[in-house]
């Protein structure tokens, strides 16, 4: 992968995640906090975007959603700890650089067949 690839990539991983979190987030608080019913459905459409938007990486779609499950992780924390004030401790810190560091080989890491 070129330095541009990468850096496109990235984009894209973020770019979905505030997709994916920010639309779950919205389908949240319209069903469990009883928020207006056009919040649900901006959730919604913003959960379909994280679908199409998934679809611009370069990898296959297993390594695709493997990686983002790593994203999400970190995502989720940093969005519980800025938008919910949910500080995340020690243990949420030490998982999410673990998965992290996990998504970076999936994705990242060059590829080489083996016969």
């Amino acid at each position: 992968m070129t330095k541009e690839t990468i850096y496109r990539s990235v984009l894209y991983f973020i770019l979905a995640g505030f997709c994916e979190i920010g639309g779950g987030y919205m389908l949240w608080k319209a069903i469990k906090e009883q928020h207006p019913f056009w919040l649900g459905i901006l959730g919604a459409i913003l959960l379909a975007t994280y679908g199409v938007v998934a679809t611009f990486q370069p990898a296959n779609f297993g390594r695709t959603y493997a990686a983002y499950g790593g994203i999400f992780v970190m995502m989720a924390l940093l969005w519980g700890w800025i938008v919910d004030k949910a500080k995340p401790d020690l243990y949420d810190i030490i998982g999410a650089a673990i998965i992290l560091v996990g998504t970076i080989v999936i994705f990242y890491a060059p590829r080489k067949v083996i016969n």
